[in-house]
């Protein structure tokens, strides 16, 4: 008497089956052909050397390997460091890219024009900024510097640690003759006497040893938050779309910092990163006094969101977006969470303020 029973129940499960096919075939058809990741690189001796972590997740092939079992192809952008920011923006306008490797700023200017991307991971502690006046100088702080001549890429993610140097000492942009230069300009622009002071990045190092330059301050002084930051950045569209491609990119970039964070790996990594053309003696200066594993925290915690907060009302008031932008639609700690559990990572880095949460 349960045979009719059965056999409802094996066609039911044969159209069950069926559809499950159907669907599996139709997400398959949906998946990109290609992950595309746009990063900082270099050329040298004829070949592009990747900048930071990325650098590490093209050399373990990990990465690609996972994709290529999923049929779908990586590829690496790269971008210039003279015009990263409007470079990425563009790429990701025209859905050229689903990931990249940049600054703050740039980020904020995208999301306040109606491209709409997340930060699926961040980018460790950040990068120290320097203030840099020619040898001789009177000046011994940004307050000596009143009136005077100073050189700053506007725009880009330095701008606004400056702008937290000029509040933090109870003056305005307007006190200053800004010079809107990239850092190569920047630096002929102070060795050639054409300007007072310049506001730059490690290569601050490099102008004091060709005794062009003597730096009066750097972040290194100044709370963790007024380091200039860069993230790993994803389109809105491919995160939804794609969760589960998402979360293998997120966890290539988690490999790549672990490795990287370990003491016992810093001399091949600052070795490695020389390539970019810094000398070696500058990459060690840079990150000289702080902690190694910090530089590599992929930790979202109430700093970042701080930091990301300060920059959505700077970038208000400095006119460089014209409307708000939601500092929680920009922070996604979901496939970092899960990353740490995939790779079983919770306990290597500690935050220093309440981390954030999300849930996949």
């Amino acid at each position: 008497m349960h045979a009719p029973f059965f056999a409802r129940l094996l066609r039911h499960g044969a159209r069950l089956g069926a559809l499950l096919f159907a669907a599996q075939a139709l997400a398959a058809a949906e998946a990109p052909q290609t992950v595309r990741i746009a990063t900082v690189a270099y050329a040298n001796a004829g070949k592009v050397v990747f900048n930071g972590p990325a650098y590490v997740m093209d050399r373990d092939k990990w990465l690609e390997q996972e994709l290529a079992k999923r049929n779908v192809k990586l590829e690496w952008v790269p971008a210039a460091t003279a015009s990263v920011g409007t470079f990425v923006n563009e790429e990701f306008a025209n859905q050229r890219i689903d990931f990249a490797f940049y600054g703050d700023l740039p980020s904020i200017i995208a999301n306040a024009s109606g491209i709409s991307t997340r930060i699926v991971a961040p980018g460790g502690v950040g990068n120290n900024v320097y203030l840099v006046v020619p040898p001789g100088s009177p000046a011994k702080t940004i307050a000596d510097l009143k009136g005077k001549r100073i050189a700053l890429h506007r725009g880009r993610p330095w701008e606004l640690s400056f702008a937290k140097l000029v509040e933090a000492n109870g003056l305005h942009f307007s006190d200053f003759r800004l010079f809107n230069l990239n850092p190569q300009a920047g630096a002929a622009a102070l060795s050639a006497g054409r300007v007072d002071a310049f506001f730059t990045l490690s290569d601050a190092y490099l102008l004091e040893d060709k005794q062009v330059g003597t730096i009066i301050w750097s972040s290194k002084q100044a709370p963790a938050d007024w380091k200039m930051r860069a993230e790993l950045w994803a389109s809105d569209a491919f995160v939804t779309r794609y969760p589960e491609l998402t979360q293998l990119v997120v966890d290539a970039y988690l490999k790549a910092a672990y490795w990287t964070s370990q003491e016992a790996n810093q001399a091949a990594y600052l070795g490695y990163l020389s390539q970019s053309g810094q000398p070696l003696s500058v990459l060690q200066r840079e990150v000289e006094g702080e902690s190694w594993a910090a530089h590599f925290s992929p930790l979202y915690d109430q700093a970042l969101r701080q930091h990301y907060t300060d920059a959505i009302a700077y970038s208000r008031q400095a006119r460089l977006i014209r409307k708000d932008v939601d500092v929680d639609a920009l922070i996604d700690p979901r496939f970092v969470q899960q990353g740490l559990k995939n790779l079983d990572l919770q306990h290597v880095w500690k935050a220093d303020s309440p981390q954030l949460t999300g849930n996949l």
